[in-house]
């Protein structure tokens, strides 16, 4: 008995939230996976608000991932018959029977693409306001194939209907390609067009892929509301003055270390904040630091500034103590994580290095104010989104986590913090969309966050971003899960 997989909506909201993709591998493609392809798209697109294309999308999926097993098939049919896919004689040849043989002996030759490893694999994710939905299969096109594939393409905007392709379309062999001329047809439906579809082989993969653009609407409207609830939280205090008098004097270049040192030192509360954060297991110093004018020396101006953010910002969210403690946790995590990639990683990069820390400390700090605070601003908030006539939906999902990178960010400018520190909150799911500058900084506090939620199995290795792996010289799993459990055992033994 086959048994039915389950729907795990958790790691669905988790992609979207974070932008990631979702993925779904088969190597015989039976019913109840494709049913489940089914159900794992319609939570994606309830998720997203973007229901209305259920129906089109779902016979766009079964299309596609019946044409990548059926190109499966036919590359161990040729093999077996001694035939070369590539070469055009053999293929007329193999074609001829290819059809009748393997839908009679369909078992047999299933068998065999899983020997061979020959999967079929949906990939799904939104980002950038965009959906992008994918069929992979490991079956590289010919090019008669993908010539064909792209004539068809080509033929579909002959049509206005579906009825009018299946009169006119009356070549019989391989399916003809009805398929997707529909599927095209069914896009167009839905306000796509054949420049929504794209057919493309890399690295030995026939990859499939629709673009859909999310309803502006919806991302506008979730961004006013972001915006309307920051500026609403009475309870959401202003940088505290003596942190913003200190910061003062570190910008001023005519300030001497002394100084700097002997204004902090006057401030008892934070100078036992200070040289307890610079005294952590995090920051590893060789020996003891007893005193302010003595972390200055270590840490450096900058350095320094970051704990004062640090520990202002730790000082005015104590009010939000009563969110879920394990976002205490996890922001400790990462930025512990973080710390410890950027010198390692970046070991002649001091500003990098620097700040690690308090980017990584306040990353989620959107998701802490957010979760604290709506169900008490709950109902003000729905009374923004009427008066704009916005779904209250909308609120549903920021309370879910959605926009919460957008929210921190809007705190941290409405407290001043440096643009960098910003642009980090804003970037930590999105490490592509960040300014040049600002790249190897919030790659490694995407990375730390990653590992973080890797660590609770919240994602799966193929979920991490080609780019930051790659950034910081990670190739395989094996390596990430070394680096991941001698991270977690640091922050466990601080």
């Amino acid at each position: 008995m086959r048994q039915k997989v389950s729907l795990d909506i958790s790691k669905i909201k988790m992609a979207i939230r974070a932008g990631i993709p979702l993925s779904i591998t088969t190597y015989t493609l039976p019913r109840e996976m494709t049913e489940y392809m089914e159900e794992v798209l319609a939570a994606f697109l309830r998720e997203l608000n973007q229901t209305h294309m259920g129906e089109y999308l779902k016979y766009c999926l079964n299309e596609l991932v019946t044409n990548a097993k059926k190109a499966n098939t036919k590359r161990l049919y040729f093999r077996e018959k001694h035939l070369d896919i590539f070469k055009n004689e053999d293929y007329e040849k193999g074609m001829l029977n290819f059809k009748e043989e393997t839908l009679n002996n369909i078992k047999y030759y299933l068998g065999l693409q899983k020997e061979a490893g020959l999967y079929v694999k949906l990939i799904l994710q939104t980002r950038n306001n965009k959906i992008k939905i994918e069929i992979r299969n490991n079956s590289e096109m010919t090019f008669r194939e993908y010539k064909r594939v792209h004539d068809k393409l080509s033929r579909a905007q002959q049509y206005t209907s579906v009825d009018q392709a299946m009169t006119q379309v009356i070549d019989q062999s391989e399916g003809a390609g009805l398929g997707i001329i529909i599927m095209i047809l069914m896009l167009e439906k839905i306000g796509l067009t054949e420049e929504n579809f794209q057919v493309v082989c890399e690295n030995g993969e026939t990859i499939t892929r629709i673009i859909l653009p999310l309803n502006e609407k919806n991302q506008k409207d979730i961004n006013i509301v972001s915006a309307e609830f920051v500026r609403i939280i009475e309870t959401l205090p202003k940088f505290p003055d003596n942190i913003a008098k200190i910061n003062r004097l570190l910008n001023d270049e005519r300030s001497k270390m002394s100084d700097i040192a002997t204004f902090i030192s006057s401030d008892v509360s934070l100078t036992t904040d200070l040289l307890r954060l610079v005294n952590s297991a995090t920051f590893a110093l060789a020996s003891p630091c007893h005193s302010i004018a003595d972390a200055v020396k270590l840490v450096g101006i900058r350095g320094i500034k970051n704990m004062l953010l640090s520990a202002g910002a730790l000082n005015n969210l104590k009010d939000f103590d009563k969110a879920d403690k394990s976002l205490w946790t996890h922001s400790y995590q990462v930025a512990f994580y973080s710390f410890n990639l950027a010198r390692n990683f970046c070991a002649d990069e001091r500003d990098v290095i620097d700040d690690s820390y308090v980017c990584g400390l306040l990353h989620d700090m959107g998701k802490l104010v957010f979760e604290t605070a709506h169900p008490v601003m709950g109902d003000k908030v729905k009374d923004i989104c009427a008066k704009k006539g916005i779904s209250t939906e909308i609120f549903e999902k920021l309370v879910a986590g959605v926009n919460h990178s957008e929210i921190g960010a809007l705190i941290a400018e409405k407290w001043n913090f440096p643009d960098i520190i910003v642009s980090v909150i804003r970037h930590h799911h999105e490490p592509d969309m960040a300014p040049s500058s600002n790249k190897k900084l919030t790659g490694i506090v995407y990375l730390s966050d990653m590992i973080a939620h890797y660590q609770v199995h919240e994602v799966d290795y193929y979920q991490f971003d080609a780019d930051v792996l790659a950034m910081f010289h990670i190739t395989s799993e094996s390596q990430l899960q070394k680096i991941s459990e001698r991270m977690e055992k640091a922050f466990h033994n601080n």
